[in-house]
């Protein structure tokens, strides 16, 4: 990013709330917290976010917020941290650093973080402070947020009041602001990595949640595990990338050539339309953003690149990555070749006008939700579900930030009606091709280049 610009924080960014990440250990904190009447629960079924319906068709779908109360037939029975073998409250004789805040019975629950006031945004909530429940339920100020996924229980689709309805994940980013995003992002991720880590790959036995969803253990490390027979699992000692959260990070970059007039985007062969995008790809062991962003660029496009510049970063809650944002000088001389790993389907230099002409026009940067699907499918290789219909007003009475949700068609013009978009597609001639939206740090970096907000001096030169 240029100096002169302050740094950018992109959705999913911001990290709102305060995770207390070292209280997640204390049974004593997390029942407290999940206890409170002010608590707000995001939940998912299979990765797809509980959301409420829109008043009408110029309301956006936002997040669903439920009560402890909500969801409490789907947690079951407390106490929901710190079970011993048979559900109830761990006894001290049992207690061992294996059993903090273990929940082995029921759905895993994730502790999100604390949203705080100005006012009581000093307030450290030591470790100490958490004794005993009437003292944690004194200590605790503000909105605690909690998060898990329903998908295991099987639950039909008629189970949910006509109010609220299973979302398409990435249909909710256009309307989405920083809070939601933050609050979104950290669940989405969080509940993921739980539902995908069952069983221990040290030693293939069944796994269980642990500090607030925030760490997973093998069972055989219970106190009441029945081990004849079975070696010691390897999670025993060490730490281990299966057994606390991963964030795998990805370099996501444009190139520019050297008058500064022509970017760089590609095209996947599973995108969707004439969808053209950065180039991205996942850091490898051993790489600095610097390494990964030269070998992605010729793995992808024979383009030999350098200055390599940092924008932004973006997490990105599909399932668990970090979109690190650069961009880079190339010669767009040099042909372009997308035959060494045959992962693109076009490669393109395009001009600053080009670029302006397609965010100028409504469609340029707009992704229906079935493009959005067809994203999803491409990321996380499954056929996600359909959406569901959504009718009726949100509910009442959820505290937290203000609903500002996204459109359930994504990134619409906020002044055209979602049912009026087909009559202006048959008026409108279609863009050439089409961007990410701002919503995406792909889409920021684009836009950004081409509103000028990003460049290199005019004297610069390849090293």
């Amino acid at each position: 990013m240029s100096d002169s610009l302050s740094p950018h924080i992109n959705l999913f960014g911001g990290s709102p709330l305060n995770r207390l990440s070292w209280l997640r250990p204390s049974q004593i904190f997390l029942d407290a917290a999940s206890t409170l009447p002010s608590t707000r629960w995001v939940v998912f079924n299979g990765g797809r976010p509980l959301v409420s319906a829109p008043r009408d068709a110029l309301s956006r779908i936002s997040l669903a917020y439920l009560s402890t109360s909500d969801v409490q037939p789907f947690i079951g029975n407390r106490p929901w941290f710190g079970q011993s073998k048979d559900g109830a409250l761990i006894t001290k004789e049992e207690a061992t650093h294996h059993t903090e805040a273990a929940r082995h019975l029921g759905p895993p629950i994730v502790f999100l973080g604390l949203e705080e006031t100005d006012a009581q945004s000093g307030n450290a909530l030591p470790s100490s402070d958490f004794t005993d429940p009437a003292t944690a339920l004194d200590k605790l100020h503000g909105t605690p947020y909690f998060a898990l996924d329903v998908a295991d229980l099987g639950l039909p689709d008629a189970t949910l009041q006509n109010t609220l309805s299973w979302a398409e994940p990435r249909a909710l980013m256009a309307g989405m602001d920083i809070f939601e995003g933050g609050v979104y992002a950290e669940a989405r991720s969080m509940v993921d990595w739980n539902s995908r880590n069952k069983f221990c790959p040290g030693c293939g036995a069944r796994t269980y949640s642990m500090w607030g969803g925030w760490k997973i253990a093998c069972s055989t490390l219970l106190p009441w595990a029945d081990n004849a027979g079975r070696k010691p699992c390897p999670t025993t000692r060490g730490l281990h990338n299966f057994t606390h959260p991963r964030t795998d990070p990805v370099v996501i970059m444009i190139a520019i050539d050297e008058t500064g007039d022509k970017i760089l985007l590609g095209r996947n062969k599973k995108f969707p339309g004439k969808f053209y995008s950065a180039l991205a790809g996942f850091m490898e062991p051993g790489e600095s953003f610097e390494d990964a962003v030269a070998r992605e660029m010729w793995e992808e496009a024979g383009v030999k690149v350098w200055s390599v510049k940092y924008h932004s970063s973006q997490p990105w809650p599909y399932p668990a990555n970090l979109m690190v944002g650069c961009y880079a000088r190339a010669d767009a001389s040099q042909p372009l070749r997308i035959d060494l790993d045959n992962e693109l389907e076009d490669a393109r230099w395009y001009t600053r006008a080009e670029i302006l002409a397609v965010l100028n026009h409504p469609f340029g940067a707009y992704l229906s939700n079935r493009d959005n699907r067809k994203l999803t499918e491409l990321v996380e290789g499954q056929q996600p579900k359909s959406l569901a219909k959504t009718a009726g007003a949100p509910q009442s009475g959820a505290s937290g930030p203000p609903q500002s949700g996204a459109s359930v068609l994504a990134h619409s013009d906020p002044d055209i009606e979602p049912d009026s978009h087909s009559e202006v597609k048959e008026i409108l001639e279609d863009p050439p091709f089409q961007v990410p939206p701002y919503t995406a740090i792909a889409g920021v970096l684009i836009r950004d280049w081409a509103e000028g907000k990003i460049s290199y001096p005019k004297a610069s030169s390849a090293l």
